[in-house]
């Protein structure tokens, strides 16, 4: 496993990932790399209250929560912290489906009760949907 990683941002993911590097895309809310166990399987973080948050202290970056690559052959568990790799347990195939079930029904409620981030219906010709933006994302896009 990697002890270290860095970061770049980008607009857009690349095709090719290279070992130690995290991806990120501020535009598409989006982190990628490959699996730092080095199994060569890509994994992917949607920036998203109800899934990880990336803290960038100006020089490393830092994803929580942990990142559990449990579809992976690999069952890699490890945190990126400060551009370190911490590994962590491997969960039972019992804590994975809760884990999994927890994390569908906290998505699902996010999306029933915020009306802020869910796509609003408008009945205007041509724009049948809207999407709300955050107020980060409008003073980002002025």
């Amino acid at each position: 496993m990697l002890a270290t990683i860095r970061h770049e941002f980008v607009e857009t993911i690349p095709e090719h990932l290279d070992n130690g590097v995290v991806y990120v895309s501020l535009t598409y809310a989006t982190v990628v790399h490959n699996c730092c166990c080095g199994c060569g399987h890509e994994v992917v973080t949607p920036l998203h209250p109800r899934q990880w948050s990336l803290i960038f202290n100006g020089d490393t970056i830092s994803l929580t929560p942990s990142i559990g690559n449990w579809s992976f052959p690999c069952r890699s568990h490890y945190w990126i912290r400060a551009g370190q790799i911490r590994s962590a347990r491997s969960f039972t195939e019992t804590e994975i489906a809760k884990l999994r079930a927890d994390d569908q029904a906290s998505l699902h409620d996010h999306y029933k009760s915020n009306t802020s981030t869910a796509p609003e219906k408008t009945t205007e010709p041509g724009k049948t949907w809207r999407a709300k933006l955050s107020r980060w994302a409008r003073k980002r896009n002025r």
